[in-house]
């Protein structure tokens, strides 16, 4: 659909440091306000952004809530997103106010699913404990009970969200010989369960008790909020492993704790967290926690791929057109 309505040479305001091609890119094209030293906005910076700016190109450590988008000038039309995920922005708000928001869909999937397929190797495997302890010069040598971990094959694997990132870990699971299940609001087409070998779950607790490593790949909403909670960890075997590159929402992380301490569960691979950057000690504390700093999506490649989907779609609304990657009502 076309919009009459063009902006030729919007007043774009970008929130963090985007690889140079993308920011040299912005400031040849639109009247760009660049984070070149890459400091997080606090509150009243992120308010001075909205204020004058046609579009905002903010990304997931900025938390665009109601309160900012009613602080946001009457100019301000367009929220491109630089990412996927946008439980960070108020959907209902920006609507309220005729915002069109935008996000990056697929450009990292593969990105993301190969830190996962590192992580569901990495914690079965002890990989981050061997590492340290080869590192800390008291390694004495090969031999046959040490650094004792799990093999992958013929191991099942739960995947929660079968979307785009699901998928593409399913594919690599079946390659490390992992029989594949999982839990989705809607179930695949067959051909493509076929595809990825995978069978459906329709209810989710009873996959929770028949798989030997969980992985996340929901997205953080009303409905996913604590969605593997005390009651769900306990749905686990003792021997599983739980990886999530999703959200640190999903997943109740005093729960979690709990479970690891009293060997209820075998180990986590984390990649994001729900304060982040803090992090509760006591899972710091935890040998069978592979821990990384959601660097899920953290590729030279994925970051310029995404910058250039944020330009694509500040181009099509000035240009008067819908955005190709408007999230629209319902979006989950």
């Amino acid at each position: 659909m076309t919009d009459t309505r063009r902006c030729p040479h919007p007043k774009v305001a970008v929130t963090r440091e985007l690889p140079d091609a993308i920011m040299d890119r912005m400031a040849a094209l639109f009247d760009a306000d660049l984070n070149r030293d890459d400091h997080p906005l606090d509150a009243a910076a992120l308010q001075a952004c909205v204020t004058d700016c046609d579009v905002l190109v903010p990304t997931v450590t900025d938390g665009v809530d109601a309160a900012l988008i009613a602080a946001a000038g009457p100019q301000l039309k367009l929220i491109a997103n630089f990412g996927a995920g946008v439980n960070h922005i108020d959907l209902k708000a920006a609507r309220a106010r005729g915002i069109i928001v935008t996000n990056t869909p697929g450009v990292l999937t593969e990105d993301t699913a190969d830190l996962t397929t590192a992580l569901i190797l990495a914690v079965p495997r002890r990989l981050a404990e061997g590492e340290k302890l080869v590192r800390s010069g008291e390694w004495k040598g090969w031999s046959p009970g040490g650094m004792l971990g799990h093999r992958i094959g013929g191991k099942a694997l739960g995947i929660v969200g079968m979307g785009r990132i699901g998928q593409a870990v399913a594919r690599r699971a079946r390659a490390f010989g992992l029989s594949i299940h999982y839990h989705n609001r809607h179930r695949l087409p067959k051909v493509l369960e076929a595809e990825l070998g995978a069978a459906w779950h329709p209810n989710l607790d009873d996959m929770l008790a028949s798989v030997d490593i969980l992985t996340l790949h929901t997205p953080r909403n009303a409905d996913s909020e604590n969605l593997i909670d005390a009651r769900r960890l306990g749905l686990l075997r003792p021997h599983v492993y739980l990886i999530n590159t999703s959200r640190g929402g999903i997943l109740d992380e005093d729960a979690l704790v709990e479970a690891l301490e009293a060997e209820r569960l075998a180990g986590a691979g984390l990649d994001v967290w729900r304060h982040e950057p803090v992090i509760d000690p006591r899972l710091l504390a935890l040998p069978n926690v592979v821990m990384t700093p959601h660097m899920g999506s953290a590729t030279y490649e994925g970051r310029v791929a995404t910058g250039e989907r944020v330009i694509q779609n500040i181009r099509m609304w000035a240009d008067g057109h819908r955005p190709p990657d408007q999230v629209l009502e319902g979006w989950a």
